[in-house]
């Protein structure tokens, strides 16, 4: 009933537990509603449409404990994804206008006031002719905000933190550009990926598994051009990591071809 009424192709989820991909199958025809339903486990399971959208944009956002606590909001950052996981976030966006970061915000707004909600909370959003639409709901600090930790004034665990104890919540703007990138699977040599300027690698103890979050890097400047090279060449690095291929000596010179800040 709900592909009749949504079309295809759609995407099937759960409702709960679903992350990096999983709990969630594509139906491309009308074959694969069995397989997807029975993939999945039944009921109760959610059908979204496909959206046509241009990049995925992410807002972090934080409310204070009190009603007379500041809400504040981190510039909108761009996510990419490969195999359903993140694996990078670009801060902060590029060609955001004022009235986008605004239209965000309001969004995030209307979402933590009308739960009183308490602390960090990220809305993924689809950046499209229809305008923003939402993707995601995490209530919680947020894989596309790692970025924080080196890149904004305050980072988003400590507004968390400052927001649940009842302090004044930091202030979250950018220091110049970021690229947070994701290991995934396996994990660089710590050596090759602390060669590269600007960079700064956080691991998070798990042991590896395919297509697993065991960390991420971040890499940290106000040149855009050197950030691109060097987020270049530490996407490299994890991906010969990921793929078992032997590692090299980080090369300053790659194109910066995939990213654009």
């Amino acid at each position: 009933a709900a592909v009749a009424r949504l079309g295809l192709p759609a995407v099937l989820k759960t409702r709960r537990m679903g992350y990096d991909g999983k709990g969630q199958g594509v139906i491309r025809d009308t074959a694969g509603v069995d397989v997807a339903w029975e993939a999945l486990g039944g009921v109760p399971l959610i059908l979204e449409a496909f959206v046509t959208f241009q990049r995925e944009l992410s807002l972090i956002a934080v409310r204070g404990r009190s009603s007379g606590q500041t809400t504040a909001f981190y510039p909108l950052v761009e996510n990419h994804h490969r195999d359903g996981i993140l694996r990078r976030s670009m801060a902060p966006a590029s060609g955001v206008s004022v009235a986008l970061q605004r239209r965000a915000e309001d969004y995030a707004r209307a979402i933590l006031d009308d739960t009183a909600y308490v602390g960090v909370l990220a809305i993924e959003l689809f950046d499209g002719q229809a305008g923003l639409v939402a993707n995601e709901i995490a209530p919680r600090v947020h894989n596309s905000g790692h970025w924080t930790i080196e890149g904004a004034r305050t980072s988003q665990f400590e507004n968390h933190v400052r927001a649940v104890i009842g302090l004044p919540l930091g202030p979250t703007d950018a220091l110049g550009h970021s690229v947070m990138l994701n290991v995934i699977g396996r994990a660089p040599s710590a050596e090759h990926v602390l060669a590269v300027p600007s960079t700064h690698l956080h691991l998070y103890g798990k042991s590896e598994r395919a297509g697993r979050k065991l960390g991420h890097v971040t890499v940290h400047g106000t040149d855009p051009v050197a950030l691109r090279a060097h987020a270049e060449t530490l996407a490299v690095l994890l991906a010969e990591a990921e793929t078992g291929a032997r590692s090299r000596e980080p090369q300053p010179d790659v194109t910066p071809s995939a990213f654009a800040l």
